[in-house]
């Protein structure tokens, strides 16, 4: 059998032929029209990402200012409770002493968190996950020593 009798279409090759050049003109114009699409993006990603970080700058301003009024009504209410107490027949001693409980009681919570968070900023799963163990590698291929000391002393 000849292939232009296995080719359904009349004309056999030379439609072959057309639909490669078809084929071949839409990569070139995919081609052409490439630099333009990946340009575009890049700016709207450049665009988005100038709008997000006058966005962080605002969102920190904010922060800034809720921590402050937070603050300021954190001290007027213990203000108030001592105030209070010392109105009550309290001496102001020991109206103090409650307010300094609670608040060395929120400190030390505060830091446990904080040293139990800590250990996540070396990123540990990426570390191992990346780090060959010492019995994964061949004998011989151990990995050069490391100049700044075990892994988890960072």
């Amino acid at each position: 059998m000849s292939d232009e009798s296995s080719n359904p279409l009349p004309g056999g090759g030379a439609s072959s032929e057309h639909r490669a050049d078809t084929l071949v003109d839409a990569l070139q114009a995919l081609l052409r029209e490439l630099p333009g699409l990946v340009s575009d993006r890049v700016e709207l990603f450049a665009l988005e990402l100038a709008r997000a970080g006058q966005a962080l700058a605002r969102i920190v301003a904010w922060v800034v200012a809720i921590a402050i009024l937070g603050v300021t009504a954190w001290i007027a209410l213990w203000a108030g409770v001592v105030l209070a107490l010392v109105e009550l027949g309290l001496h102001w001693t020991l109206a103090l002493l409650p307010v300094l409980l609670i608040n060395l009681g929120a400190v030390a919570f505060a830091m446990r968190q904080v040293r139990r968070l800590t250990p996540r900023l070396s990123l540990p799963a990426t570390r191992r996950h990346l780090t060959f163990s010492a019995d994964a590698l061949p004998r011989g291929d151990a990995p050069p020593p490391d100049d700044h000391g075990p892994a988890d002393s960072h």
